[in-house]
């Protein structure tokens, strides 16, 4: 599938002026749900990943095959950009260049490599650690060698903020610049003294992992060159809340016509293109 479009749109957003809040999204039905809404790009988190796709916390025990096959279902499902996190890239350097080769053929418009330790060590449960400063920098030009689409946007990722510095972030940031991605996304960054630093004393466009009250402003985000920022991964909840309530007021006896926030008839034929279907069996299968 050709995916140059929404990826140029992604890179217009980095290219700008102004901040955005991503959609959380993690299957077919919520990118659409998102696109219709407005929202200018949708965000699939590793830990929502690893939630829709094997209901495990994210301990990193989602395959690299099992993450591009929901990301694919859900690029086909709409246009809206799609920004995922690849976490470590499922390994070393050489496994970076397979993620990148996977993900970019299943349509994201960026992805984020991150340079803490992954998955855990014996005995580390807890204990966040970063990879070495040359290890991350060979991950990057890993990434950046192995994409094909020029317009695929590579994001660094650090959490050096909240693991070893600030100092640390940034000269992390700048030798990941170096090696040629498009942006970096930093987790850690809770104060205005902190991002003002980052900002400052690097070039590429920044996507903020965390959002916290002290810099939940989006004009003020905007003049630092934060182009993204996140907030937070509240659809996948918001979903399981809502089943348990579907099925516990089913079990308790609530007939199917009283449940309480159950999506309309209208609604589900929306989100599902039932429109759509109902023309491709007029058309292909004489269904009239």
């Amino acid at each position: 599938m050709h995916w140059t479009g929404r990826r140029e749109n992604f890179r217009k957003i980095l290219a700008g002026n102004a901040c955005i809040f991503p959609a959380s999204v993690y299957d077919p039905v919520t990118m659409r749900i998102a696109e219709d809404l407005g929202f200018e790009a949708g965000m699939l988190g590793g830990s929502v990943a690893s939630l829709a796709v094997l209901g495990a916390p994210d301990l990193i025990t989602l395959t690299l095959s099992e993450f591009a096959g929901l990301i694919l279902r859900m690029n086909r499902a709409a246009t809206l950009p799609l920004v995922v996190d690849a976490d470590h890239g499922y390994g070393n350097a050489l496994n970076v260049r397979r993620t990148v080769e996977e993900l970019e053929t299943a349509g994201v418009v960026a992805m984020t490599l991150e340079d803490t330790q992954l998955p855990a060590g014996f005995g580390d449960r807890g204990k966040a650690r970063l990879i070495s400063l040359e290890e991350g920098v060979g991950k990057m030009r890993a990434a950046v060698g192995a994409r094909q689409d020029k317009d695929l946007v590579i994001v660094g990722r650090t959490s050096a903020a909240s693991i070893s510095s600030v100092e640390d972030a940034i000269a992390r940031a700048k030798a990941y610049e170096a090696t040629g991605i498009d942006a970096m996304f930093f987790i850690g960054l809770d104060s205005r003294e902190k991002l003002d630093a980052v900002a400052a004393a690097t070039r590429l466009p920044i996507i903020l992992g965390t959002l916290t009250a002290a810099i939940d402003d989006k004009e003020y985000l905007a003049t630092r060159r934060v182009r993204v920022a996140l907030t937070g991964h509240p659809t996948f909840p918001a979903a399981v809340q809502a089943a348990y309530n579907t099925l516990k007021a089913q079990r308790e006896g609530t007939p199917t016509a009283k449940l309480a926030g159950v999506a309309s008839n209208d609604m589900m034929k929306k989100y599902t293109r039932d429109a759509d279907y109902s023309t491709w069996l007029s058309e292909y299968l004489g269904d009239r």
